[in-house]
């Protein structure tokens, strides 16, 4: 069974920063997609930052150049960290991936205040 846990939300102000970390149950080389999506109050959940096997790291517009998406294969962590933040960046962001299945994380809350 795999887990993702995410952590390091929390409440920060318009141009502040945040790291987020997802920790993965066992290697994160099993899977060949990982990502970050994000799902604000009354909108659909969306996608931030995606690494593909092989591939690069894709990004959202509204993102790019703020946020950069990472990964440490020795801590099975994927992490998020994020940038020069706008109220606009607030919701719950998951961790996810997938090789034959699916995978998701709890979600963590993001909450940028103007």
């Amino acid at each position: 069974q795999v887990e993702l846990v995410e952590s390091g939300g929390g409440l920060v102000q318009a141009g502040g920063s945040l790291r987020l970390s997802c920790a993965a149950s066992g290697s994160i080389f099993r899977f060949n997609t990982m990502a970050w999506y994000r799902q604000a109050p009354g909108k659909q959940r969306e996608l931030v930052a995606v690494i593909t096997s092989g591939g690069p790291t894709n990004y959202a517009d509204s993102v790019k150049g703020r946020f950069t998406f990472s990964r440490d294969n020795a801590k099975n962590t994927l992490y998020l960290e994020m940038n020069s933040l706008k109220p606009e960046d607030t919701g719950v962001y998951y961790c996810y991936a997938s090789n034959t299945r699916r995978y998701w994380g709890q979600g963590t809350q993001v909450t940028v205040s103007s």
